[in-house]
């Protein structure tokens, strides 16, 4: 198949690069359906004139529909739009990058999610390819903690309505909140998830960053008692890879404090855990929930990061002692293996 699709390039070019613009065409149509043209022509950066022809194309294979407010797929169109991908991914010889990256960085499985897209729409696809991979690994029983962020936010928010487990799913917040907008808690985006797949949920109702002196005392509260013990037997995690900066930023910590991090070589966080390049723990932040400890008893790790300027933290906090999967975009990937 390989073989085939660059005599296809070769011979061809033009149908590669035209399979690559409905790609496009048909995944910013997905993420900001109802789209009119002129909009979508300045997504996408190509002429109205281009963008109308493309249309008239994907209507007439009833992909899209278009009405007075814009274009939208239809059902038909988000099926073969999940078959497009893979096509996607051999023209554009994806599966090879997630090979290289993965002997890079030694995991199990790498899931690169192709293309070059606007931050915005890089999480919606990040979160669209993450909530699909989940749906087709959890089963009745699993119990899946989930960490908090954009990133994972815009997973449970694009994840489809589906009762995969009979009810016998538990997804639980890996860690506390961090005093930020609700939508990217935790808690919030475990009870999603957990409604979405018909599953059951555990709430952690505690900050990320407390005293030390206060753990115990906050740990023999039941309610806490509950999820911890949920969290301790947790098969399956999902959580997100930050910046140095930016996390201890969100951990309101001082500017002092941050340049201090920044000194000892932090650029990578995870769990409240600060890495420098080489994955050498630098700083860690005291707090209720999961700790790096911890992830060597789940069966299942996944970390979720994307954008080109999350590479370094990618490189730094990611590891085969920790995760077991990576899902991250094609510049990200690009950008790891240059720095390596």
């Amino acid at each position: 198949m390989k073989h085939l699709f660059k005599i296809q390039e070769k011979i061809v070019p033009e149908l590669i690069k035209k399979a690559e613009l409905r790609y496009t065409i048909l995944r910013n149509i997905y993420y900001n359906q109802p789209i009119g043209r002129r909009n979508l022509a300045n997504n996408i950066d190509e002429s109205e004139r281009q963008v109308r022809n493309e249309l008239e194309f994907l209507r007439s294979r009833a992909w899209i529909e278009i009405t007075r407010a814009g274009a939208s797929l239809t059902t038909v169109g988000e099926s073969f739009l999940r078959e497009l991908d893979n096509y996607i991914k051999e023209i554009k010889n994806i599966s090879s990058l997630e090979k290289r990256l993965k002997k890079f960085l030694g995991l199990e499985e790498i899931l690169v999610v192709p293309g070059n897209l606007g931050y915005e729409s890089l999480k919606k696809e990040i979160g669209r390819f993450t909530a699909r991979f989940l749906k087709d690994i959890i089963k009745g029983g699993d119990i899946l903690a989930v960490t908090g962020g954009s990133t994972l936010a815009e997973v449970a928010e694009v994840m489809q309505y589906h009762d995969c487990c009979n009810g016998e799913l538990v997804v639980v917040p890996g860690r506390g909140g961090l005093g930020e907008d609700v939508e990217i808690q935790a808690n919030t985006i475990a009870a999603k998830i957990a409604k979405k797949l018909g599953g059951k949920y555990q709430l952690l109702h505690i900050p990320d960053n407390i005293k030390e002196e206060n753990i115990d005392y906050i740990l023999n509260e039941p309610s806490i008692k509950r999820t911890m013990n949920y969290l301790k037997k947790a098969n399956i995690l999902l959580h997100g890879v930050g910046s140095a900066r930016k996390m201890a930023e969100r951990r309101k910590v001082s500017e002092k404090k941050i340049k201090e991090l920044i000194k000892k070589g932090a650029i990578g966080e995870s769990f409240g855990y600060y890495f420098n390049r080489k994955g050498e723990i630098v700083h860690s932040t005291t707090s209720v929930g999961m700790s790096l400890e911890d992830l060597s008893d789940i069966d299942t790790v996944i970390a979720v990061a994307a954008g080109r300027e999350k590479a370094e933290a990618i490189i730094a906090a990611v590891s085969p002692k920790y995760q077991d999967i990576l899902i991250t975009d094609e510049e990200a990937a690009r950008e790891i293996l240059k720095l390596a």
